[in-house]
């Protein structure tokens, strides 16, 4: 691109040469004519068909129970609760980056928030799948929640699934309003420019009324800043307290500190990759590298390195404590993670999230689309692999050598995981193709800015 040598020069996220009506249409312009269709049909291709192989696996599952899954004893926590907790995790750098650095004033995330927002979003949605589907009888799922009834139930409150229930609903409940009233200056250009009354009928709708007075963006701007500080607590409790499943529990291995603060980082690491991965793809599907510039890539790239060596800290730490504390069970399920079955699952996380992270010290790898686009997919492998090493082996690994087993995922535990991105793509999609993707006045607001004319 043109602007690049300009973005090295200035030292700006932006090039200073862009205009107002060239953000406007970089921004809308896909909402009437999307620059690459075949590829976006591609995408909502296969999107539809990991959907109905997801569907396909939950007509099983209700018809035969979660039997069907590779859970057995002393194994009872296999591929659901491991999935329910890379899919929670991924969607913490959206928060991140659209709440944390929005109270923090950095203007390099107006550019990202949008799609990192629904990135948290369709990845909450996957999760909560999880624990519903899980309950046996998914359709009463909303009797974990605490409402007066007439049989005087109540949820048991020490068990997880309760957890599970406040957990997504408050990320879910915060995420969307996060999004949608971020969004709303932007619906509101976008009715403007609707080219059809059903078009000018639904971003109208979504618009809220919005005229662009300053009272209007004064109430805005004071609602953006307590919805991210609301959202900024559900980080690190959301986190931390689904390390509290595997932490209160009796299985040696998980008894760990530095959980919490472990989960936290590996959640954020994985949620930059994902980030890394999307930014990519909608700059070049959208066909707006002036927007999301490779100083944006490479602003990613320094912040999955930085994780991702937080992350590496929680590994050290993990092996350290069972050697430390001299428990010889402890020691003997440290070992079973080595060099077990399941040995292959820590090696993995290693190689991708400590081996291939080094690849982004080089500024010619974070700033290069298809580089960054690997390590960012060999993180997501990488941190998959670390939810299983930390949740399988100790399962095998019980107190009575009798009780001691093995776990093997069934056909449709792994219909089910990979069908789940099809429940993350079909939408995210359809977002992609009808909803502004960057957030047009927040760039033009850094572009006045930048340049010093506002």
């Amino acid at each position: 691109m043109k602007a690049e040598p300009l973005l090295h020069a200035t030292g700006h996220f932006l090039p200073k040469d862009l205009s107002d009506q060239q953000v406007s249409r970089q921004v809308f312009g896909p909402l009437q004519q999307f620059p690459r269709r075949v590829a976006w049909r591609w995408m909502f291709g296969v999107g539809l068909v990991l959907l109905l192989v997801y569907l396909g696996s939950v007509a099983v599952l209700l018809g035969n129970g979660v039997g069907m899954w590779g859970n057995n004893q002393p194994v009872h926590w296999g591929f659901g609760i491991l999935n329910y907790i890379w899919w929670l995790g991924i969607g913490h750098a959206g928060t991140f980056i659209s709440a944390l650095l929005l109270l923090i004033e950095r203007p390099w995330r107006h550019t990202l928030n949008r799609l990192a927002e629904l990135m948290t979003l369709m990845a909450v949605i996957c999760a909560a799948l999880y624990p519903i589907l899980h309950l046996g009888r998914p359709w009463l799922f909303y009797w974990t929640m605490p409402y007066p009834n007439e049989m005087g139930l109540w949820p048991q409150f020490k068990s997880p699934t309760a957890w599970d229930m406040f957990a997504i609903l408050s990320y879910l409940t915060v995420s969307v309003l996060f999004l949608m009233v971020g969004a709303v200056p932007d619906f509101a250009s976008a009715r403007d420019r609707a080219r059809t009354p059903l078009r000018q009928v639904v971003y109208g709708l979504l618009a809220l009324g919005w005229r662009g007075s300053q009272q209007h963006w004064a109430l805005w701007r004071r609602t953006t800043r307590v919805l991210a500080i609301l959202a900024i607590p559900l980080v690190f409790a959301v986190s931390s307290g689904y390390s509290f499943l595997l932490t209160m529990g009796t299985q040696s291995g998980w008894h760990s500190t530095l959980f919490p603060a472990y989960f936290v980082a590996g959640a954020v690491f994985s949620g930059f990759a994902l980030v890394a991965l999307l930014a990519i793809a909608v700059r070049w599907l959208l066909c707006i590298q002036s927007l999301i510039t490779q100083r944006h890539l490479d602003m990613l790239g320094r912040l999955l390195l930085a994780t991702g060596w937080m992350t590496t800290y929680g590994y050290l730490a993990d092996l350290f404590m069972p050697f430390y504390s001299g428990d010889a069970h402890e020691i003997e399920v440290l070992l079973a993670r080595i060099s077990g079955a399941h040995a292959w699952s820590f090696w993995l996380a290693i190689v991708c999230n400590v081996g291939v992270l080094q690849a982004l010290w080089w500024r010619n790898v974070r700033q290069s689309p298809p580089r960054l686009a690997l390590v960012a997919l060999a993180v997501l492998v990488g941190m998959w692999a670390e939810r299983f090493m930390l949740l399988i082996p100790p399962q095998t690994r019980d107190l009575l050598v009798s009780s001691w087993g093995d776990y093997t995922p069934s056909l449709w535990d792994w219909t089910l995981f990979i069908g789940s991105f099809g429940v993350f793509l079909v939408p995210y999609s359809l977002f992609l193709r009808y909803v502004p993707m960057v957030s047009a006045f927040e760039v033009k607001q850094a572009l006045h800015q930048e340049r010093g004319d506002g």
